[in-house]
Protein backbone atom coordinates (compact mmCIF):
# COMPACT_ATOMS: atom_id res chain seq x y z
CA UNK A 1 0.00 0.00 0.00
CA UNK A 2 1.46 3.14 -0.99
CA UNK A 3 0.95 5.79 1.70
CA UNK A 4 1.02 9.57 1.68
CA UNK A 5 1.04 12.10 4.27
CA UNK A 6 -1.18 14.54 2.39
CA UNK A 7 -3.91 17.87 2.81
CA UNK A 8 -7.61 17.13 2.97
CA UNK A 9 -9.55 19.97 2.49
CA UNK A 10 -12.78 20.63 4.89
CA UNK A 11 -14.31 24.09 5.11
CA UNK A 12 -16.93 25.91 3.63
CA UNK A 13 -16.74 27.43 0.26
CA UNK A 14 -13.80 30.28 0.07
CA UNK A 15 -12.83 29.29 3.95
CA UNK A 16 -10.33 26.36 3.59
CA UNK A 17 -9.48 24.05 6.38
CA UNK A 18 -7.22 21.95 5.95
CA UNK A 19 -6.51 17.90 7.98
CA UNK A 20 -2.68 16.79 7.88
CA UNK A 21 -3.79 12.79 7.12
CA UNK A 22 -2.13 9.40 6.73
CA UNK A 23 -3.93 8.00 3.97
CA UNK A 24 -3.46 5.56 0.75
CA UNK A 25 -2.61 7.45 -2.17
CA UNK A 26 -4.96 5.77 -4.49
CA UNK A 27 -7.89 7.39 -2.08
CA UNK A 28 -9.54 9.92 -2.96
CA UNK A 29 -8.30 13.83 -1.82
CA UNK A 30 -11.15 14.31 1.09
CA UNK A 31 -11.91 10.32 1.07
CA UNK A 32 -10.60 7.76 3.38
CA UNK A 33 -7.33 8.10 5.35
CA UNK A 34 -6.11 6.01 8.46
CA UNK A 35 -5.01 8.64 10.79
CA UNK A 36 -5.33 12.57 11.18
CA UNK A 37 -2.12 13.70 11.91
CA UNK A 38 -2.45 17.63 12.44
CA UNK A 39 -4.26 20.49 10.96
CA UNK A 40 -3.86 23.74 8.49
CA UNK A 41 -5.44 26.50 8.68
CA UNK A 42 -4.67 28.92 5.43
CA UNK A 43 -6.70 32.08 6.68
CA UNK A 44 -4.68 32.45 9.72
CA UNK A 45 -1.65 34.71 9.83
CA UNK A 46 1.53 33.46 8.56
CA UNK A 47 3.30 33.87 12.19
CA UNK A 48 0.40 32.09 13.95
CA UNK A 49 1.22 29.54 15.95
CA UNK A 50 -2.37 27.92 15.21
CA UNK A 51 -1.60 27.58 11.23
CA UNK A 52 -0.04 24.78 11.61
CA UNK A 53 -0.20 21.80 13.95
CA UNK A 54 1.62 18.46 13.54
CA UNK A 55 1.57 15.50 15.79
CA UNK A 56 4.88 15.27 14.74
CA UNK A 57 5.71 12.12 16.87
CA UNK A 58 3.22 10.18 14.43
CA UNK A 59 4.07 11.80 11.70
CA UNK A 60 7.93 10.52 12.54
CA UNK A 61 6.00 6.92 12.31
CA UNK A 62 4.29 7.26 9.41
CA UNK A 63 7.51 8.37 7.53
CA UNK A 64 9.49 5.88 9.10
CA UNK A 65 6.88 3.04 7.60
CA UNK A 66 7.59 4.91 4.14
CA UNK A 67 4.38 7.36 4.37
CA UNK A 68 5.93 9.73 1.44
CA UNK A 69 4.56 13.54 2.48
CA UNK A 70 3.61 15.72 -0.37
CA UNK A 71 5.38 18.68 -1.53
CA UNK A 72 3.21 20.92 0.78
CA UNK A 73 3.31 19.13 3.93
CA UNK A 74 7.35 18.64 3.11
CA UNK A 75 7.33 22.27 3.14
CA UNK A 76 5.53 22.77 6.50
CA UNK A 77 8.05 19.64 7.96
CA UNK A 78 10.71 21.33 6.72
CA UNK A 79 9.84 24.97 8.33
CA UNK A 80 9.55 23.21 11.67
CA UNK A 81 12.34 21.81 11.33
CA UNK A 82 12.27 18.30 11.29
CA UNK A 83 13.46 16.88 8.06
CA UNK A 84 16.05 18.74 5.98
CA UNK A 85 15.53 21.51 3.17
CA UNK A 86 15.40 20.33 -0.46
CA UNK A 87 16.95 22.45 -2.78
CA UNK A 88 14.23 23.70 -5.08
CA UNK A 89 14.56 25.27 -8.58
CA UNK A 90 12.42 27.26 -10.45
CA UNK A 91 14.00 30.02 -12.24
CA UNK A 92 12.15 30.63 -14.91
CA UNK A 93 8.63 31.58 -12.90
CA UNK A 94 10.68 35.06 -11.77
CA UNK A 95 11.75 36.15 -14.85
CA UNK A 96 9.48 38.44 -17.34
CA UNK A 97 8.07 36.76 -20.63
CA UNK A 98 8.93 37.72 -24.06
CA UNK A 99 7.09 40.63 -24.82
CA UNK A 100 7.71 42.47 -21.67
CA UNK A 101 11.54 41.92 -22.28
CA UNK A 102 10.94 43.30 -25.95
CA UNK A 103 9.72 46.24 -24.07
CA UNK A 104 12.38 46.88 -22.15
CA UNK A 105 15.01 46.17 -24.47
CA UNK A 106 13.17 49.09 -26.60
CA UNK A 107 13.01 51.42 -23.27
CA UNK A 108 16.31 50.90 -22.34
CA UNK A 109 17.40 51.43 -26.12
CA UNK A 110 15.41 54.26 -25.95
CA UNK A 111 16.95 56.03 -22.94
CA UNK A 112 20.25 55.39 -24.62
CA UNK A 113 19.41 57.45 -27.66
CA UNK A 114 17.73 60.53 -25.36
CA UNK A 115 20.99 60.24 -23.67
CA UNK A 116 23.78 60.24 -26.76
CA UNK A 117 23.05 63.99 -28.00
CA UNK A 118 22.97 65.23 -24.11
CA UNK A 119 26.40 63.87 -23.95
CA UNK A 120 27.55 65.32 -27.18
CA UNK A 121 26.38 68.37 -26.11
CA UNK A 122 28.42 68.58 -23.16
CA UNK A 123 31.25 67.35 -24.79
CA UNK A 124 31.61 70.89 -26.51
Amino acid sequence: MAMKIRLARGGSKKRPHYSIVAADSRMARDGRFLEKLGTYNPLLAKDDENRVKLDIERVNHWIANGAKPTDRVSRFLEAAGHIEKKARNNAKSGQPGKAAQDRAKQKAEKAAAAAAPVEEAAAE
